[in-house]
């Protein structure tokens, strides 16, 4: 076996392969054009279509070459997979944007390699007409094939346009034309890809014979609950910075259960096995610590959005820890307050008892009262526990808003009217 495959086998991402020999052969030569694809539905991939294009990047470190789709053509159309309801369709222009925004973070992640290509799907589907589609690639795919796909058989109860039935078709195109325009062998995506990527392969066949083309999926990652993996309580864990900072992105990986922790490190990231096994052993005899979580969200940060923003994240979690936020910088500080529960006031003079009344940091004035004598407030960071503490100009950080603090965790952000 490879090394390849025996560390993809390691870290539990085989999942389904069309020919385990002969993809095993493939990947013995010294380079193979590999194709992972996503549809440009959004202004943002979240964690959950992490996977493939980290499996993907692993392909890339042992040698291959990295072709990635985004999909403006089939993005117009909508997978109908994992969805119970009909897509909502969106413009050309908001489609043209999120395509160069995935690519955008897509470049990010494969960032330091130039072993890789983009494409983009509308190139070729969008100068296909509906007469040269029926013709030349609805005569080779049998309705009763695609009827038998979970993709299309999960939603026919609920019903299926015309328009979402016929994606796969548009995918299995795809793959078919990347495998004759840019020597792609192999495609890769999660499980609930299979059924796209056989229809690819089922359309080759039919169009040119026996073609060198194989498919290979990864396992859904979910959670020990049995949900999808990537979700937080807040929604999706974006990997766009805007939606989800850097501090945020840790955050989430930093509080995996213990149970979830080695897992996605097998998964996600890049450490080598013995330092997952030292990990393993870590998070076992000394939970605690989190030594294990850390690492995880450490890669995570880097892996997506690079060395500084893991140096900023950490910042701000050190300074959120200690209470020092004022050595945060302007776009720190806006990172480390933007998920923070809210509270809002008038611009005036308040005591500090009022203040946290107020601000519904605490239900009373004997508690916060209370909360103040035993040194359990903070004002942006200091510690409060004088009872006729006023909190005023001085305490409004860029004069719009005070980081009140109860304790260690509880945190409010109170802004001004």
């Amino acid at each position: 076996m490879s090394k390849l495959l025996e560390d993809l086998k390691y870290r539990d991402l085989v999942y389904q392969q069309t020919d385990e020999e002969g993809i095993k052969e493939l990947l013995e030569k010294e380079s193979v054009s590999i194709y992972c694809g996503t549809d440009p539905t959004g202004n943002s991939l979240h964690i959950g279509h992490l996977l493939p294009f980290l499996t993907l990047k692993r392909f890339q470190q042992h040698g291959h070459k990295p072709v990635i789709l985004v999909g403006g053509g089939t993005g117009i159309i909508g997978d109908p997979s994992g969805r119970s309801e009909e897509r909502q369709l969106q413009s050309l222009e908001v489609i043209e944007d999120n395509a160069r925004r995935l690519e955008a973070q897509l470049r990010n992640i494969f960032r330091g390699d130039d072993n890789i290509e983009f494409v983009n799907n509308i190139d070729w589907l969008g100068k296909l007409s509906m007469i040269e589609f029926l013709r030349d690639y609805g005569k080779l795919v049998n309705i009763n094939y695609l009827l038998a796909k979970d993709s299309v058989a999960s939603r026919l109860d609920n019903g299926l346009s015309f328009t979402e039935f016929s994606y796969t078709i548009l995918q299995g195109i795809d793959y078919a034309y990347l495998n004759e325009h840019h020597n792609v062998k192999l495609q890769i995506g999660g499980s609930d890809q299979w059924g796209n990527i056989t229809t690819g392969l089922e359309i080759m066949r039919k169009l040119r014979g026996d073609v060198e083309a194989y498919g290979f999926t990864i396992p859904l990652m979910l959670k020990s609950d049995g949900t999808k993996f990537g979700k937080s309580t807040g929604g999706a864990v974006w990997l766009d910075p805007e939606q989800t900072t850097p501090y945020e992105f840790y955050q989430f990986w930093f509080n995996t259960a213990d149970t979830e922790v080695v897992p996605a490190l097998k998964k996600f990231t890049f450490l080598e096995k013995e330092q997952i096994e030292a990990l393993r052993e870590s998070s076992e005899k000394e939970p605690h610590l989190r030594l294990a979580q850390k690492a995880l969200a450490e890669e995570m940060v880097k892996i997506v959005h690079g060395e500084k923003a893991l140096e900023s994240a950490l910042n701000i979690t050190k300074a959120l820890f200690s209470g020092n936020i004022k050595e945060l910088t302007h776009d720190e500080l806006k990172a480390a307050v933007k998920g923070m529960p809210k509270s809002e006031l008038e611009k005036k003079e308040y005591n500090i008892v009022d203040f946290l009344v107020e601000s519904n940091l605490v239900q009373s004035k004997r508690q916060a009262r209370e909360d103040v004598n035993n040194g359990a407030v903070y004002v942006n960071g200091d510690k409060v526990t004088d009872l006729e503490y006023v909190v005023e100009g001085k305490d409004r950080l860029e004069d719009g808003f005070t980081v009140l603090r109860r304790g260690k965790k509880k945190y409010l952000l109170v802004e001004y009217k």
